[in-house]
């Protein structure tokens, strides 16, 4: 059983660190791509991939730009790039897909992606259904329609006084100021993510984790909303693809559940035909790490075997 990384260079010189859990010489059942979530990284699933090898499913997952070990090779956190910065992390995505590819031919691929990673998830299927096996969505959110538009002018504002690379303290304060209003027992600014405490403080101390990302990054992160959210764009996925959404209906990202119905809805007026999701109670943003973990895990890997033998059969 052995945790591997790498370096994966992208068409644009960038060097991207990749993670990987896989047991030499076996042949897997499948793999999880992983797409994390914004300022965070991919070492903190190592506990959810650790379950997925011992149920015989490898998995693979990158730091994104601006993130984790690939952000701090580049010397930047909280920024993707200079120009569609969005769309060039789902490329980034793509790209370690055709790497297991060729390491894997034939196997099959599920696309995980949480909060940042399920909106990439969901600009990657827009572009690249035909790629993958399935998608789980987990703490995505819905279209915030206006806003993202208004949002997009305080982020060029933040862009043009502080710079391209430089934290937005404003757009974070936008984003995740009243993520914490409606919960018990707030302990601090991050007990949105997890009712366990033990994991907001490994994320509080975690010096990978937490940080505030540039007004570039706000910048993308709002177009990426738009585009997914684009019924022209969503019809650009193949319509029988299998896709899980999971979610606490605490979680402010998702708007306490609401956010996510409508996504789901979206995609269903769309004609994509087989979606399923699953709502946990009282759990917040992070349903892996949630004190009920070992539910969603369960209900995951029963999703990804019915998945699998729904395909082969």
């Amino acid at each position: 059983m052995g945790k591997m990384t790498e370096w994966l260079e992208m068409d644009d010189g960038h060097e991207i660190y990749l993670r990987s859990w896989v047991n030499e010489g076996e042949s897997p059942k499948a793999i999880v791509q992983i797409s994390h979530g914004m300022a965070e990284h991919i070492a903190r699933y190592d506990d959810f991939a650790q379950f997925l090898l011992n149920r015989g499913i490898f998995v693979y997952g990158n730091d994104h730009r601006g993130h984790g070990h690939t952000g701090e090779k580049a010397g930047v956190f909280g920024y993707f790039a200079q120009k569609d910065g969005f769309d060039r992390v789902v490329d980034d995505l793509h790209a370690v897909t055709n790497h297991i590819k060729k390491l894997y031919p034939d196997k099959p691929i599920i696309l995980f992606g949480h909060s940042l990673g399920s909106f990439l998830s969901r600009r990657y299927i827009q572009k690249y259904s035909s790629d993958i096996t399935g998608v789980i969505l987990s703490g995505t959110g819905g279209n915030p329609g206006v806003a993202a538009a208004i949002g997009k002018l305080v982020a060029k504002r933040e862009i043009r006084k502080f710079g391209k690379t430089a934290p937005s303290h404003v757009m974070n304060r936008i984003i995740f100021g009243s993520y914490n209003k409606g919960l018990d027992h707030v302990k601090n600014k991050f007990s949105w993510l997890s009712r366990d405490e033990s994991v907001v403080h490994a994320y509080l101390q975690d010096p990978y984790c937490g940080f505030v990302c540039s007004g570039t990054f706000f910048y993308d992160l709002l177009t990426g909303l738009q585009l997914i959210h684009q019924d022209a764009l969503i019809q650009q996925i193949r319509k029988d693809l299998p896709i899980f959404f999971i979610s606490g209906d605490r979680d402010p990202v998702g708007t306490y559940a609401k956010g996510v119905k409508k996504a789901i809805k979206q995609l269903e007026k769309n004609g994509l035909h087989k979606i399923d999701y699953r709502f946990y109670q009282d759990a917040r943003h992070e349903v892996l790490n949630e004190i009920n973990k070992e539910e969603v895990y369960e209900d995951i890997i029963q999703w990804i075997e019915r998945t699998l033998n729904t395909v082969e059969g």
